[in-house]
């Protein structure tokens, strides 16, 4: 079976490219990095071009402002951003999770205030999920919140917050029952990142660039309007806010990317006085590759069509996070084979191929099978929610 997008979905990618161009520049022409639609390249300018365009919000219904147009017309936007490496971090995560989720559970006046400020560029969301205690137990945090008046007062400290320098507000787990059972006493506040309290540093990763963040809330306090989801029900707005996230299409585009880069400098030969690693046990490896990124493909694409039809995929999502995570580290393994020494080399050196782009991508994919959820732990969704299997 051949599977086809419909002639006005390739309509819309054909105008989506034709806008990338005009306002980018030739894509062969630009570094190929980590980092365009899911990581740090922020501009709110951008931002609001898309949201001029009507892009922004495109999947939402058109009763909280977006245009209706469905789950496979807002893959076929991320496919396209992301292989243009459009900077679109400003909205891209209050987008892709927050405003979904405050449309299943947010009051009305979350909804009146906070979903045009997400399809306007007005608002830039960090998530504050991990703790430095917690790992990757997210009903283990422990950052808490105390009801006072009308007012939370939060303390304690998150971690790894990717954007939370950015961010104008943050998507916050915390504690607000101490003495329930630990899933059963977790709520999600929406926390303006310019309230008293909140001090944010930076995190440098392996790359000595700066995306992650410990964000430290000292008695910060925040309304008690702001609560999204009911009081000790945070676990389920956290569960079904990941589900948004794993889903995405985003780290099989990137690292396609770069592997055909890297194939068409390989097919040269020697270039620009390289010798190239490439044996037959090597080529044979890059077939393999070819094709693993067709099924990465497809399961986002399940993922979407899923969406589509009303459905809620969960362990479909774990399956496309985990198969693309781990997917990223053997990608970036077998590229820096291809390379050899010179896959090792700096953006700062004359000689590295792709302005060290290969290095980069290999040290950040060290971290896919952790961010937004590990690989044990998606295995797990899999096993218990998938094939039912016992806990």
């Amino acid at each position: 079976m051949e599977f086809r997008f419909t002639p006005a979905q390739e309509a819309f990618r054909q105008e989506l490219r034709d806008f990338l161009r005009a306002e980018l520049g030739d894509l062969e022409a630009r570094s190929v990095d980590r980092g365009g639609v899911t990581g740090g390249r922020y501009s709110q300018e951008f931002s609001k071009k898309l949201s001029r365009r009507g892009w922004v919000g495109l999947a939402w219904p058109k009763e909280f402002g977006g245009q209706g147009l469905g789950h496979i017309e807002r893959l076929v936007y991320n496919e396209e951003m992301t292989y243009w490496r459009a900077p679109t971090g400003w909205h891209f995560t209050a987008e892709r999770q927050m405003g979904p989720s405050i449309i299943m559970v947010g009051t009305e006046e979350q909804k009146r205030d906070l979903l045009p400020a997400i399809i306007g560029g007005d608002v830039c969301f960090c998530i504050g999920y991990s703790e430095p205690g917690a790992g990757s137990d997210l009903a283990g945090v422990q950052t808490r919140a105390v009801a006072d008046g009308d007012d939370f007062v939060v303390s304690g400290q998150k971690i790894w917050t990717s954007g939370a320098h950015n961010a104008t507000h943050c998507w916050l787990a915390v504690r607000t029952d101490p003495d329930a059972p630990k899933h059963k006493g977790v709520s999600v506040l929406i926390v303006d990142m310019k309230s008293p309290g909140i001090i944010v540093r930076p995190l440098y990763n392996l790359m000595n660039s700066h995306e992650f963040n410990e964000v430290f809330f000292d008695h910060v306090r925040v309304p008690q309007r702001n609560l999204v989801g009911g009081l000790n029900q945070g676990w389920y707005v956290v569960a079904s806010n990941l589900d948004f996230e794993r889903a995405g299409i985003e780290r099989v585009i990137e690292n396609e990317l770069l592997f055909n880069r890297v194939l068409k400098y390989a097919r040269r030969g020697k270039a620009d006085g390289a010798s190239l690693n490439v044996t037959d046990a090597i080529r044979h490896r890059l077939a393999e590759m070819a094709l693993e990124f067709q099924v990465g493909r497809l399961l986002s694409y399940r993922v979407a069509w899923m969406m589509s039809q009303g459905k809620v995929p969960n362990y479909e999502a774990s399956q496309a996070k985990v198969f693309g995570s781990e997917l990223s580290q053997r990608v970036t393994g077998l590229l820096m084979q291809v390379l050899g020494p010179y896959g090792q080399l700096e953006a700062q050196s004359a000689w590295a191929p792709f302005e060290g782009s290969v290095e980069r991508t290999f040290l950040s994919a060290l971290s896919d099978t952790i961010r937004g959820g590990t690989s044990e732990v998606m295995r797990n969704i899999i096993a218990t929610r998938g094939l039912g299997l016992p806990r």
